[in-house]
């Protein structure tokens, strides 16, 4: 496969040189189906659009036709697959079958993409599992999954396996220095991403993120065990989380301009609007969560660094209770739990840096 002298496609996708490296190698003799297996936001979804493109147009070079659609998601011989809802029914999967089933419209290749298979309903792998095992010719498939679960050994014996490692904070930085973004604001924004670079670059581009990050810091500052306090602070906090969201909704938007727009020019009146809308929902309830738990971490920051630099605190033991709390809290996340009182009974429990005098802790 030869290179153009600009940039290659694979050059979009930040880190994971061994699976960029084995997808290199597989795409001059590529198997009919792969597994790409990763955490959110790790970037597979870039890997598997760069190899799509590959597999497509027979170069990397991004300054081909075929690749720079494909790159944007608007060939008409790639298809990305995404549940409706809560998880990839069988009404999903009927659709992938189908699009196995139909000839490419440029080539004699064609490629389907489906997000998310961890979250495949039991009766849609049953429906898909021919297709993944034995697609026409010239279909190949690539099923990412961001965890693996039960119900996908059965894909995974039939699949060219590749695995995606967690980014580090300094791959995340590095790659958001090369868009411009300045190294504090990189750094910070690396921090809260857990790994994922989407979720760094999304933060990376709210010029209120270090302004977060210094009020939440700031709050072990400001306890002083009254009821007052805690209630300002709490309301406080759930303020920035709000405001935190205003960059996500500014860019769904524009994928909802963006979708409208490419639709126009291939003349298809099916949207996958709801599709669309549906994820959108489904990221500002996990940016909210990810918002909260980033600057729960940085108040446990605080004392558990004035643990190791202050030899002067009266009472350390409240220091490490209150990191375990936090940490208790930040377990309760993903559980549907009440955020005002969970928060309002942490915030009365913590002790203050200030004073260094102990608040008496409430049982939740």
């Amino acid at each position: 496969m030869a290179s153009g002298t600009g940039t290659t496609v694979w050059q979009r996708v930040v880190g994971h040189a061994g699976a960029v490296d084995l997808l290199k190698h597989s795409s001059q003799n590529p198997v009919h189906a792969y597994f790409f297996l990763g955490t959110e936001g790790d970037g597979k979804e870039v890997a598997a659009r760069a190899f799509a493109a590959t597999l497509l147009s027979g170069t990397d070079d991004i300054t081909d036709r075929t690749n720079d659609l494909v790159m944007r998601g608007v060939h008409p011989d790639v298809h990305e697959v995404r549940r409706d809802g809560a998880s990839i029914l069988k009404r999903e999967a009927d659709e992938v079958v189908n699009l196995a089933s139909t000839t490419a419209v440029e080539g004699r290749r064609k490629v389907i993409i489906i997000h998310e298979v961890n979250l495949m309903a039991p009766a849609a792998v049953v429906r898909l599992l021919k297709t993944v095992e034995e697609p026409a010719d010239g279909v190949f498939l690539i099923l990412l999954a961001d965890q693996m679960v039960d119900q996908l050994v059965t894909f995974v014996s039939r699949c060219f396996t590749v695995h995606f490692g967690v980014l580090n904070d300094e791959q995340i930085v590095e790659a958001l220095i090369a868009r411009g973004i300045n190294r504090p604001v990189a750094e910070a924004a690396a921090k809260s991403s857990h790994g994922s670079l989407e979720r760094a670059h999304l933060v990376a581009s709210d010029p209120q993120l270090v302004h977060r990050r210094e009020r939440f810091a700031n709050i072990p500052r400001r306890v002083d065990g009254t009821g007052a306090t805690v209630i300002a602070i709490v309301d406080e906090i759930l303020g920035l989380i709000d405001d935190a969201a205003e960059p996500l909704l500014r860019r769904h938007e524009q994928e909802v301009a963006q979708l409208e727009a490419n639709l126009a020019v291939m003349g298809v009146k099916r949207g996958g609007k709801k599709d669309l809308e549906d994820r959108h929902k489904r990221e500002v309830r996990r940016h909210r969560t990810d918002e909260l738990r980033a600057g729960l971490a940085e108040i446990a920051s605080v004392y558990r660094d004035e643990l190791v630099s202050n030899p002067h605190i009266h009472h350390p033991e409240a220091y490490v209770s209150a990191v375990s709390r936090i940490h208790t809290c930040l377990g309760q996340l993903g559980l549907n739990v009440n955020e005002t009182i969970m928060l309002r009974n942490l915030v009365w429990s913590l002790p203050s840096v200030t004073t260094d005098a102990a608040l008496e802790f409430i049982e939740q």
